[in-house]
């Protein structure tokens, strides 16, 4: 691998969503972020699998005042695959809030719109 670091602008949205969100997050919001990607071993992928990994998982995961979200961040050429729109429509129909954002723009207004941040962005 290259010295120079890949340039990498959907990790950039979702560090700043993030950051958003430890910063402006109401009292109470609880968030995740399951850490499905990344290469792995085929035994390490039977392991994960075996304890409830599941491909297509949302970027995060948030619960507050006894509902649950689910937002997948998009950069702006990004696209969402097939196991991630079937995870998002698995989650829409168990009651769960769901949302792709593209940008950061987008997933702060989507917060916004789910009442999960405080004040808006200067």
């Amino acid at each position: 691998m290259s010295a120079i670091r890949r340039h990498r602008p959907e990790q950039q949205v979702h560090r700043a969503v993030v950051a958003h969100l430890n910063a402006r997050g109401v009292p109470g919001v609880v968030f995740l972020h399951p850490a499905n990607g990344g290469a792995r071993s085929r035994i390490e992928g039977a392991i994960f699998k075996s304890l409830g990994v599941a491909a297509g998982a949302p970027d995060l995961l948030l619960w507050h005042q006894g509902r649950a979200y689910a937002l997948e961040l998009k950069a702006e050429s990004g696209r969402v695959s097939e196991s991630q729109a079937d995870m998002l429509e698995r989650l829409s129909n168990a009651g769960v809030a769901t949302a792709v954002a593209t940008g950061i723009d987008e997933a702060v207004a989507t917060l916004e719109s789910w009442q999960l941040l405080r004040g808006a962005v200067q």
